[in-house]
């Protein structure tokens, strides 16, 4: 059982930059591929960043490549979001999800590969 908390959202002008970070409980957090996803008010959920259980295996949405990267620290249960050039299209509910993935490189991109999911924290990109 993994325990995911997002935090770092907020308000930001286009151009600008935000850090998410995402705390997972348990002591199996470095076993978990984990996944960035996003939903904007009447869409679906969509992925954004993936990274494996190492961290040598990242994947990201067309959409945020070359301003997104994923990273993690097992050591600190915590997998990172940074965001530069932010963009008001980049506005939603972004969330963290968990996947038991050990050994595996592949980053999943679906949201039903994932078994584990944090409550949301939003993302306002002023223009």
């Amino acid at each position: 059982q993994v325990q995911l908390v997002e935090s770092g959202g907020g308000l930001v002008q286009a151009g600008g930059s935000l850090r998410l970070s995402c705390a997972a409980s348990g002591r199996t957090f470095a076993s978990y591929a984990m996944g960035w996803f996003r939903q904007a008010p009447g869409k679906e959920r969509e992925f954004v960043a993936g990274i494996s259980w190492s961290g040598g295996s990242t994947y990201y949405a067309d959409s945020v490549k070359g301003r997104f990267t994923i990273s993690r620290d097992n050591a600190k249960n915590t997998v990172y979001l940074q965001m530069n050039s932010l963009k008001p299209e980049d506005t939603a509910v972004y969330y963290c999800a968990a996947r038991s993935a050990y050994l595996s490189t592949v980053v999943a991109v679906r949201p039903w590969e994932y078994n584990y999911w944090g409550q949301g924290t939003q993302v306002t990109v002023s223009s």
